[in-house]
């Protein structure tokens, strides 16, 4: 227990040096960009790869990766380990390659489906078809991190993978670090952000590659074979991905019906989801990725009695870490904005706008802390499905809620619809597992819920 504990906070140290050198990019993005028409077109852009990474890179991916090639590690050794993370390598760049070929057939049709309101907009949506053209292909080098990340962690190391997001933030950074500093010379704040964004992914997968290969993990290309290690990978795989793909459809419909909102709504989102996620980050992604892998292997141990001590464990410590910044969020939302972003070309009418979204997101975080938690029960034991039959439900109920919402309260309204869904994801999910004595909270995680 203590060396997972270690590798939380391990992954957790280095998760909030990536979240602050984030912000640090956030906030020379805000200065450069403010909140309105160019910064709504770059939101548009960037969401399209990042919403492509989440369906099939590190979220789906890992969920089915991680258990499989543990469980192959655990049970016939790191020869099997690496010749199954091999195939699956080569599966996943044929993936990339044509999925980057039948989203360049037709970029502008892609853009028009998911910022529709943008079309009445010819400068926007022109902007934003020029910056998801540079930006998309940073989806294969996210993915292809994503397999030597799992790879890694399930090898227990986790302090590199976990520190390339920072440095991609760093190389971020010193792009807009060009634009401003060199105008003459630059393509402009808008291009060069774009350039930077798909360079941050080719530093992270450089990164990663470069540790997988001094331990000797590099996974290298191969003739695919329908092993039974395949197979279950891609039996667990179809349903991540639909839990992944939903959660993104929420995402979606956050830009579709944000389009559709005064100028300025859908950055509000953008800078209030930014501030939302960042404990979320830290502390679930740390918390979560250890977890899933120490469940699995005390699972595929056949201790099963010692993984639900572990799940207890995390979710004291997520709770207990998490808390806090509910309380701030919720009771000062416009002093964290303006503190945050309220510089050079964002102005105090953006920060009362994000504030009121970042207070509503704030009722929905103690959900966002335990969520991957919870669903651990099911994904350490190779079930998939289960956890996707219950997001679905929290997806239907959040685009319901947004379609609802949105113009009797704006861009909160798609806060609190993402708060609900959330919330009756997670209820479900721990509902069922606690059916089936996959999950039981002992008095440790008790107390400590109270307490918080």
């Amino acid at each position: 227990m203590s060396r997972m504990v270690r590798n939380i906070f391990s992954v957790g140290g280095w998760t909030i040096v990536s979240r602050l050198t984030g912000f640090f990019r956030d906030m020379a993005l805000a200065a450069l960009l403010g909140g309105g028409a160019l910064n709504d077109a770059y939101v548009a852009a960037i969401k399209l790869p990042n919403q492509f990474r989440q369906i099939f890179g590190e979220g789906s991916f890992n969920a089915a990766y991680l258990p499989t090639y543990t469980s192959v590690l655990e049970k016939k050794g790191r020869e099997d380990a690496g010749h199954f993370a091999s195939q699956v390598f080569t599966l996943l760049i044929l993936s990339q390659i044509a999925l980057l070929a039948l989203v360049y057939l037709d970029m502008p049709l892609l853009v028009r489906l998911t910022s529709p309101g943008f079309v009445s907009e010819p400068e926007k949506f022109a902007h934003a078809v020029e910056m998801s053209r540079i930006m998309f292909p940073y989806i294969a080098f996210i993915a292809v991190f994503a397999l030597h990340q799992g790879t890694l962690n399930a090898n227990n190391s986790w302090a590199v993978p976990a520190a390339a997001p920072a440095a991609a933030n760093v190389c971020m950074i010193a792009f807009l670090a060009f634009a401003a500093w060199f105008p003459a010379i630059s393509p402009g704040v808008a291009s060069m952000a774009s350039w930077g964004f798909l360079a941050s992914g080719a530093t992270q997968l450089l990164i990663a590659m470069a540790d997988a290969r001094r331990r000797g993990l590099l996974e290298r290309l191969t003739w695919p074979r329908w092993t039974p290690e395949v197979r279950q990978f891609f039996w667990m795989l179809g349903p991540a991905i639909g839990i992944s793909a939903s959660y993104q459809i929420g995402a979606l419909a956050d830009q579709i019906v944000g389009s559709l909102l005064p100028t300025g709504g859908l950055s509000a989102i953008s800078y209030a989801d930014r501030l939302y996620q960042l404990p979320g980050g830290v502390i679930v992604i740390a918390t979560s990725s250890v977890l899933l892998r120490e469940m699995s292997m005390l699972v595929a141990r056949g201790e099963p009695e010692a993984a639900l001590h572990a799940q207890n464990r995390a979710a004291s410590l997520t709770l207990a870490l998490g808390a806090p910044f509910v309380v701030v969020f919720l009771m000062i939302p416009d002093l964290i904005i303006a503190a945050a972003f309220e510089h050079g070309a964002f102005k105090e009418s953006a920060t009362h706008q994000a504030a009121a979204v970042l207070a509503a997101y704030s009722l929905g975080m103690p959900a966002l802390f335990v969520d991957r938690i919870v669903a651990s029960s099911f994904l350490a034991r190779g079930d998939t499905a289960t956890p996707l039959k219950v997001t679905l439900v929290g997806v239907a109920l959040n685009v319901a809620l947004k379609i609802a919402l949105y113009r009797p309260l704006g861009a909160p309204g798609l806060a609190l619809a993402t708060a609900a869904g959330l919330w009756v994801k997670v209820l479900g999910v721990y509902a069922l597992a606690r059916r089936r004595g996959w999950t039981a909270p002992d008095s440790r995680l008790v107390a400590t819920a109270a307490a918080t």
